[in-house]
């Protein structure tokens, strides 16, 4: 099987998705799979028109060259017409969920005109069961059959990372920094917790500016660290350091962070939103997303260590819960669907 994957998302200032890209195509080629990158340096991912010029006419360009059995989308867009199987990586379907703030076109052709694309799909693989129901509620007539989960690998970094405890005081707060993921929920609890510091990791976005000036009404604007994009590097030695992660979003169609904390043995507080509940299951503490006291205690018992035992003691379930050996069987189950539909 030829297999080829769109990494164009893994060039650059990469995130989330960009991480997944790198992770699924080494576990694939563990696997002995002959597996095709697709990408273009030389184009700015994060430019709308550059992101629509590569999906729609560099990528079908791309794969029709390649020579491919299968082409995987696995950044959520995919182009109009492939002439070989599609199976599409579908994260969440936030666009359609909770991006109202985002301008008409980008509402546009992540939501709607993407839908498009994956109702033509010979399959599609999500994140989570809170993601594949979410996406089968927003697309009413697609062939639920076709839907697989299949979570997400966490890179070795992080599960062998040497983890005793932490430092007492730092919140992480891993992921843009957009309304969506609710930074704001763990602004308002430092007034409670004394010394705390609360160490934000991840590209900018305007909601930034409301937290800053919430941080600033609350007094509390000098404990709160906004680093933007980091190095690898960086952000490990603040998982092996770091109090405690927190992930207090609305809405996450898997929760990287949440998953990589785990599996780094460093404690977990999340909101009971999405799904969050479904990743961390009872290996870290879940709280009401707007809960501020809840948030107090559950951050203030990680802060004083009070979760350090029950982080180390769930870390090896969290290991092999998001195995990359794992998620490349599962997803290639769900090549050999998208290939026994064009039979």
């Amino acid at each position: 099987m030829r297999i080829g994957v769109d990494a164009q998302l893994a060039q650059g200032t990469a995130t989330g998705i960009g991480e997944y890209v790198r992770g699924l195509v080494s576990a694939l080629r563990a696997r002995g799979c002959e597996v095709v990158e697709l990408e273009e340096p030389k184009l700015d991912p994060w430019r709308f028109d550059r992101r629509v010029f590569w999906d729609q006419v560099l990528l079908p360009q791309r794969a029709r060259q390649a020579n491919l059995d299968l082409l995987h989308c696995a950044s959520g867009t995919a182009p109009m017409s492939v002439p070989m199987p599609l199976v599409v990586t579908v994260h969440d379907v936030a666009w359609l969920r909770a991006q109202p703030h985002a301008r008409p076109y980008a509402r546009y052709y992540f939501g709607a005109f993407s839908v498009e694309r994956y109702r033509q799909a010979a399959a599609i693989a999500v994140d989570s069961e809170f993601s594949r129901s979410e996406l089968l509620d927003a697309v009413p007539g697609l062939d639920a059959r076709r839907v697989r989960v299949v979570y997400p690998g966490v890179s070795n970094d992080y599960c062998a990372l040497p983890r005793e405890r932490g430092d007492g005081r730092t919140i992480l707060v891993v992921g843009t920094v957009e309304r969506r993921k609710n930074l704001e929920a763990v602004v308002r609890a430092l007034p409670l917790l004394d010394t705390a510091r609360v160490v934000s990791v991840g590209p900018y976005t305007s909601y930034q500016d409301e937290c800053v000036r919430i941080a600033e009404d609350l007094g509390v604007a000098d404990r709160v660290e906004f680093r933007g994009y980091i190095s690898r590097d960086e952000l490990l030695d603040l998982y092996a350091s770091c109090a405690v992660v927190a992930m207090p979003s609305r809405y996450e169609g898997f929760g990287y962070g949440a998953a990589q904390a785990l599996c780094a043995g460093v404690p977990v507080v999340a909101s009971d939103r999405s799904s969050l509940p479904e990743v961390v299951g009872g290996d870290g503490a879940i709280v009401p997303l707007d809960g501020t006291q809840a948030w107090v205690d559950a951050l203030g018992a990680a802060l004083h260590g009070g979760s350090d035992e029950r982080a180390a003691e769930a870390r090896a379930r969290a290991i092999e819960r998001f195995a990359w050996s794992k998620s490349a069987t599962d997803m290639l189950a769900t090549y050999d669907l998208a290939l026994a539909a064009r039979v």
